[in-house]
Order: C-alpha cells, then sequence, then structure tokens
C-alpha cells in the first residue's frame, strides 16, 4: 500500500494547517495509507552534536516515517512571514539524512490574510527545494482567507479550494 505523511507546521490544536490535512486524509484514495505525522513538537532542538548513530529516538522515528512515504504533504501557516520554527527545526533534522531526495512533495500554506501565507510557502520550497525533495507538477498551492473554507465542523465549504486540493492529491500520487 501506498503511503503519504502529513506534516503540519502549527502545533495549534484547532489549526486550520491541521483541518487542512484531515480534509486531505478523508478525500485520499482507499488504497493509499494517509498518515498525520504528530510528533513535530516533540523534535528536540536540531543540534548536529547528537545528530549522530544515537540520535534520539523521536528523530530517528521521524526519519523513518519519511523513509517509508511514498509521497509527503507539508502544510504550513506563517508567522512573520516565515515557517513557523517548530517546521523549520523538524525539516533540519532532514537536512543531511536524505529522507526528502527525490521524494514526490507537495505543498500547501494557509492564512486568514488574503495572501495565502505566500512569504512561508516560497520559504518552505526553497528548504525542501536544498534538501533534494521533488515537487511535483501542481503540488503547490496557497490558501488564502483560510477561514471561510470550512465550517465549523471542518468541511470543506469552498469548491475552488478543494478542485485545487484534488488535483494536488491527483498530482503526488501519480508521482510515486
Amino acid at each position: 500500500m501506498n503511503k503519504i505523511l502529513a506534516i503540519t507546521g502549527s502545533l495549534r490544536t484547532t489549526s486550520s494547517n491541521t483541518t487542512i490535512l484531515k480534509y486531505l486524509q478523508k478525500i485520499a484514495p482507499s488504497d493509499v495509507a494517509f498518515e498525520i505525522y504528530d510528533e513535530l513538537g516533540a523534535l528536540p532542538h536540531f543540534n548536529p552534536d547528537i545528530d549522530n548513530e544515537k540520535s534520539p529516538e523521536v528523530v530517528t522515528r521521524f526519519r523513518a516515517k519519511l523513509k517509508e512515504a511514498n509521497g509527503v504533504i507539508i502544510c504550513t501557516p506563517e508567522y512573520a512571514f516565515g515557517v513557523p520554527g517548530v517546521l523549520k527545526n523538524g525539516l533540519d533534522w532532514i537536512v543531511s539524512s536524505g529522507e526528502f531526495t527525490d521524494k514526490p512533495t507537495a505543498t500547501i500554506s494557509a492564512s486568514p490574510l488574503a495572501t495565502g501565507g505566500d512569504k512561508a510557502h516560497a520559504s518552505l520550497l526553497v528548504t525542501i527545494k536544498v534538501m533534494g525533495a521533488k515537487v511535483v507538477e501542481n503540488g503547490s498551492v496557497t490558501v488564502p482567507i483560510v477561514l471561510k473554507k470550512f465550517d465549523a465542523a471542518g468541511n470543506m465549504i469552498d469548491e475552488k479550494t478543494a478542485k485545487e486540493f484534488e488535483v494536488l492529491m491527483n498530482s503526488l500520487i501519480s508521482a510515486f
């Protein structure tokens, strides 16, 4: 069975980014295992001195999940025009270990602002491309005014965004 590992850049329980990933999990085909990674906040601050054969267990698990995944989706908010520190920290743990090399990857940024988190999205793309990720064609979406895209129960209510997510998901799966 093919696997998608989805990473949210927000630790907030009611994060719009996590809501997006839960929506994508619902629309994923039944022959694709879709896991939302839930240990981003447990990763220690990146430190090359502890990045060795005795790396923290949570780092080893993160790397294993990335290695096992056929594709990755990263969905991030924008904090102060950039990627949240917790997401950047998680990515820093992967820079030299190679799990993103040629990995089909899709990216999403979402914001309550009309810009859709475009600056964080651009920063995320630079970071993962340096790491060798294969960002799939039609696999990058910014979601402006995200709070109007879902209802209070987390159901998608915006047809245009739903279509963009369908295209993103199909593009990622086609790249496996």
